[in-house]
């Protein structure tokens, strides 16, 4: 299950964000969709404003899956996405909650790729 459940998350990454098909996206989602980004509305017509918004103001979005952990009913996502290719992008913490192999519920946390860091580790 726990498998099953990662790869839920990877294919909703590729569907939503990569290639903006709101229809193979809402395949993954349960019913009752709770969103806790507060840049985006609650439930199914809330996400599917946002991969509107998506599509047509960053086309050229990508979200590349650096890792993903599953536990239970949730799976988090370290991912590096990139608006505009050529851009540094951003290091994204996403939180997802299954039910029935759906995904049902999100967080997320986002930090912005600097220039220069304190240290050599990286983001990723």
């Amino acid at each position: 299950m726990l498998d099953r459940n990662k790869e839920t998350v990877r294919a909703f990454y590729q569907a939503a964000i990569n290639d903006k098909d709101f229809t193979a996206a809402r395949a993954l989602i349960g019913p009752g969709y709770v969103q806790h980004n507060p840049r985006i509305a609650d439930g199914i017509d809330g996400f599917a404003g946002f991969v509107a918004e998506i599509a047509t103001d960053f086309p050229d979005l990508r979200a590349e899956v650096k890792g993903l952990w599953a536990e239970g009913d949730r799976v988090i996502g370290h991912v590096h996405g990139v608006r505009v290719p050529g851009q540094r992008g951003t290091a994204i913490v996403d939180i997802f909650r299954l039910e029935d192999g759906l995904i049902v519920e999100h967080w997320d946390v986002m930090q912005p790729v600097p220039e220069e860091a304190a240290n050599t580790n990286g983001m990723f």
